[in-house]
């Protein structure tokens, strides 16, 4: 049985969805870094130590962005694209979790 089909991806500029891929790829480290849920503090060093660099390039994806004239942030459609990637999910290992048994 095949997983069921994502939906498209909306229209994006390019940089709206460099914007997207690199505010994920933030988003990932910091649940990794996340105390909360992290068991190793090695992987949690590893990422914070890749999140300079990529916290550059969500900075970077922004100036191209302003640069371009692209001064409004489409907020329902990057939130479509974050949903069809699975930013949902991606962002909620940065909360801190319930207590158990809670």
């Amino acid at each position: 049985m095949l997983p069921p089909e994502l939906p498209p991806l909306p229209a994006l500029t390019r940089a709206e969805a460099e914007l997207i891929d690199r505010y994920l790829e933030v988003v990932d480290l910091i649940g990794r870094i996340n105390p909360a849920r992290a068991e190793h503090t090695y992987g949690g060093l590893r990422a914070a130590q890749a999140l300079v660099g990529r916290a550059s390039a969500l900075r970077d994806a922004l100036a191209t962005m302003h640069r371009r004239g692209e001064s409004e942030m489409h907020a329902q459609t990057l939130a479509q694209a974050l949903r069809v990637l699975d930013g949902e999910r991606r962002a909620g290992r940065v909360t801190v979790p319930p207590p158990h048994g809670g």
